[in-house]
C-alpha cells in the first residue's frame, strides 16, 4: 500500500516553489532564454512542459525540499552558527547549494552543466530576483534549484529535438 505522504511529495515541491515566488512559467521563461537562439520558432507551452517534466522526478522534488527547507531555516535563524551565517551571506565558497543544483543537471546528461554554468552567470528573469539580498529573504539553495531545473528542461528540450531532426 502506498505511503500517502510520499506520494504528496510532488505536489508539496511545487506548492513550495509557489509560496517562495516561482512559477513554472518563471523556470520556463529561463528555458526560453536558453534555448531560443537554437530553436527560433520555441514556444513557451513547449518550454513548459519540459520543466513540468523535469519537477515530476523524484531527484528533483528531494532537492527543492532539501533547498527551500534549508533557505527558511535560515531565514528564521534556526541554524547552528557558522552555518546560519554562510546561509544568510549567501558565502561564494560554500558550493554546497550548487552540488545540489548539479544533482538536478546531471539528469538530461552533459549538456545541462553549460546550461546551468551560463544561466548562473547572466542570472536573468525569476534568478535575478531571487538573488536580491535586500528582500530580507534567503534563497541561497533555490536560486540554484530554479537554474538547475531550468538548464535541466533546456537538455530535455535540445534532446528532443535532436531526436527529431
Amino acid at each position: 500500500m502506498p505511503n500517502k505522504k510520499v506520494e504528496n511529495v510532488e505536489e508539496t515541491a511545487r506548492k513550495l516553489l509557489n509560496e517562495r515566488g516561482v512559477t513554472v512559467n518563471d523556470i520556463a521563461e529561463l528555458v526560453y532564454f536558453l534555448q531560443v537562439p537554437y530553436h527560433p520558432d520555441l514556444k513557451m507551452d513547449v518550454c513548459r512542459e519540459n520543466v513540468d517534466r523535469v519537477i515530476a522526478k523524484r531527484e528533483v522534488q528531494n532537492a527543492i525540499l532539501t533547498g527551500i527547507g534549508l533557505d527558511v531555516l535560515a531565514e528564521e535563524k534556526k541554524l547552528n552558527q557558522p552555518l546560519q551565517e554562510i546561509l544568510a551571506r549567501d558565502e561564494s565558497l560554500y558550493g554546497i547549494d550548487e552540488v545540489i543544483a548539479l544533482s538536478i543537471v546531471n539528469i538530461y546528461g552533459s549538456i545541462g552543466f553549460t546550461n546551468y554554468g551560463f544561466i548562473d552567470k547572466q542570472k536573468p528573469g525569476i534568478l535575478e530576483k531571487l538573488n536580491d539580498k535586500s528582500t530580507g529573504k534567503v534563497h541561497t539553495f533555490l536560486d540554484d534549484i530554479v537554474g538547475a531545473i531550468a538548464a535541466a528542461a533546456s537538455s530535455r528540450l535540445a534532446h528532443r529535438a535532436a531526436n527529431e531532426e
